[in-house]
């Protein structure tokens, strides 16, 4: 979960799944996070919601060990 200024800046970011806090300077995260943001289309049970969250390293990390086909994973050879 993110929190905004009036601005627009960065000034909170927080786990959505343990809770943990993830430090924000300057209105920028200082640690890596997954941000999702995701539009339900039709013929499903969420159809016309949306839902957004943020997940720790961590927690990103025990989630994909429980899938049973792990994401596709590759080394970028540039970081913007």
């Amino acid at each position: 979960m993110r929190v905004y200024s009036e601005q627009k800046e960065l000034i909170r970011a927080v786990c959505n799944c343990c809770g943990k806090n993830m430090p924000v300077e300057n209105g920028f995260l200082r640690e890596e996070c997954i941000h999702v943001e995701h539009d339900f289309g039709f013929f499903g049970s969420r159809d016309g919601h949306s839902h957004r969250f943020d997940l720790c390293e961590d927690c990103y990390r025990k989630m994909i060990e429980s899938f049973s086909i792990p994401p596709e994973e590759w080394e970028r050879k540039e970081l913007l």
